[in-house]
């Protein structure tokens, strides 16, 4: 994926294919409240600070986002 220079890559998700897939980043040059990275396989992303990652972890784990997933 272009634009992650200088990013510290912490995750791939899938990582099955070859069609560039999502991926988890730290961005130690950024300001705290952007310095977690997500990046999507159509060349978007989102940044966050660690305590908003830190509460989307929190509620995957209690199992709040499993209505998400459709089979």
């Amino acid at each position: 994926m272009s634009g992650t220079e200088g990013l510290e890559q912490v995750a791939t998700f899938c990582g099955k294919c070859n069609c560039g897939c999502p991926q988890l980043f730290v961005d130690p040059s950024a300001t705290a409240d952007r310095r977690v990275v997500l990046t999507d396989d159509f060349g978007q992303r989102v940044q966050m600070s660690a305590d908003q990652f830190s509460s989307l972890i929190e509620d995957a784990k209690a199992g709040r986002l499993d209505g998400v997933i459709t089979a």
